[in-house]
């Protein structure tokens, strides 16, 4: 039985989205969480450490690897197997191609497929790198497990029409035992019981919404089993709010902060308000809040006005003849939306 761990896309160097109580910590904790890592695999004992690719969120400096290497030579038993993916891809000058890793750490760091065997876990890992930052041609299929070892993985950055589309059949025709997939950041099973992205291991964009951690998985006699732990320190949060026209900004402040109260003070949200407001009351979405780990406020509701009065008010002048235009018009639609941007705009002349 071969015990691993999958990561991918650690971006380290990267400076994640976050509110002003966590912009200046979570550089540092991708760090921190890629450190977990390496704990949990010199605690279990993991056989192989694969990382697919985006180690590093850009060119990484030599001073880097040299910390990211000092983190691989403290495992026991974990043989290390990496790949170069889109964003720390193999520049001519790159430190990747010159760097001396420790004598457990095997970089595939070849534009074209090359494998290595471990003989004493009856394993081959095949896998190769990006020269640039993009591959716009796509798996093909001719890379295919060799019957070099008992068991065969495969590690492969990509999956989006610039960086090397991928077609799900080919994969499931390639013969590999386990297909450890990066560049997509949600964790997401491909073909069950063969190939899966891990995600990234910490979110660092707000739209990398969902839990982030890595796969932890074995191939035996028996087949690929594999998991999905989660691991991040943060995650990302988008909330839907639905507001009602009595409520004032004071009142949806305390709203957004009983959210933040049940879902962790250590998350990061974007909120969306929907639902109807008062005419006369503006949200105020660019306020902080007191935790300040709000990224963003979008404010999608309407304003809460009774046609029917308003129409018979101004039946004489352009309000009452712009109403009667949109008669009819369903609350939501794209009429009714334009109906209530319209006289918002010519209440606001009025004033």
């Amino acid at each position: 039985m071969v015990k691993w761990i999958h990561i991918a896309d650690v971006h380290l160097g990267a400076s994640p989205d976050a509110g002003d109580a966590y912009s200046k910590v979570r550089p540092q904790e991708l760090w921190d969480t890629f450190a977990e890592v390496i704990d949990i695999c010199e605690r279990e004992q993991t056989d192989l450490l694969l990382i697919a690719g985006d180690l590093f969120h850009r060119q990484p400096l030599k001073k880097e690897l040299k910390e990211v290497d000092y983190y691989f030579s403290r495992l026991s038993r974990t043989k290390v197997v990496l790949i170069a993916g889109n964003h720390d891809f193999l520049k001519k000058d790159s430190y990747y191609r010159s760097f001396q890793w420790s004598s457990n750490v095997y970089s595939l760091f070849d534009k074209e497929p090359e494998c290595v065997i471990f003989e004493d876990l009856d394993v081959a890992v095949t896998g190769f790198s990006y020269e640039s930052r993009e591959i716009l041609t796509p798996f093909d299929g001719g890379i295919r497990a060799e019957g070099d070892a008992k068991y065969e993985i495969l590690l492969v950055h990509g999956g989006d029409e610039k960086h090397l589309p991928i077609q799900k059949s080919l994969l499931e025709k390639s013969g590999f035992d386990y297909i450890a997939m990066g560049h997509i950041h949600k964790p997401k099973q491909v073909i069950p019981g063969l190939a899966a992205y891990a995600g990234a291991l910490e979110p660092t964009d707000k739209n990398d919404t969902g839990k982030h951690g890595f796969i932890r998985g074995e191939i035996s006699e028996r087949g690929t089993r594999f998991e999905f732990v989660p691991l991040a320190k943060r995650e990302y949060l988008h909330l839907v709010l639905e507001t009602e026209s009595r409520m004032g900004n004071a009142e949806v402040r305390e709203l957004i902060r009983g959210q933040i109260q049940e879902h962790g003070r250590e998350n990061l949200y974007k909120f969306i308000l929907t639902g109807k407001r008062d005419p006369d009351i503006e949200f105020d979405t660019g306020s902080k809040d007191r935790y300040g780990n709000i990224l963003e406020i979008v404010d999608e509701t309407i304003p809460d006005y009774d046609f029917e009065e308003l129409w018979k008010a101004n039946q004489e002048n352009l309000i009452g003849k712009y109403i009667e235009a949109f008669g009819g018009c369903e609350t939501g639609s794209v009429e009714y939306e334009a109906l209530c941007e319209g006289i918002q705009a010519l209440m606001a002349n009025r004033q």
